[in-house]
């Protein structure tokens, strides 16, 4: 079965699979592994789950800097991003990065508070209970919404 995936990155983040026709398969959230005090992205059960899966297309959120967030913050999220985009090559999937902007425009989120996202994917995947948990749910629904996004499934 042909799958797309959809990437939140970060050490909070998640993995979403999904059809092509927009339905759901699987997700994982994003695996950590402690290096000394810090969280970092476990790179290797990434890169397992992945392989399990037939994925056509990857879409990757990309990630900036934003204001207000403290630098060694912003150092784990870009390189929890780095790891991700760097599976990708590895593996040999194809992927496109996404901006925030772009899919939470084709979502219809531009101007909604955070929580939004999470609503519209309760809407669209009523079934995935995962959704249900306000922060790990928040990290699935950016990931389905980046891989609808990428498919040009509103």
């Amino acid at each position: 079965m042909a799958a797309v995936l959809g990437i939140d990155p970060g050490c909070s983040g998640s993995l979403v699979l999904i059809t092509e026709q927009g339905h759901y398969i699987d997700h994982l959230a994003m695996p950590t592994i402690k290096v000394g005090a810090k969280s970092r992205v476990n790179g290797a059960a990434v890169a397992a789950w992945v392989r399990q899966y037939g994925i056509t297309h990857a879409y990757l959120e990309q990630v900036g800097a934003m204001p207000g967030q403290g630098t060694a913050s912003m150092f784990t999220f870009g390189h929890a991003a780095g790891v991700a985009e760097g599976i990708l090559q590895g593996l040999n999937i194809p992927y496109t990065l996404v901006t925030p902007q772009a899919w939470k425009k084709s979502s219809g989120l531009i101007g909604s508070d955070k929580d939004a996202a999470r609503s519209r994917a309760i809407q669209l995947y009523p079934e995935l209970r995962a959704l249900d948990a306000k922060a790990k749910g928040q990290a699935i629904a950016d990931a389905l919404l980046i891989a609808r996004h990428g498919i040009g499934i509103k």
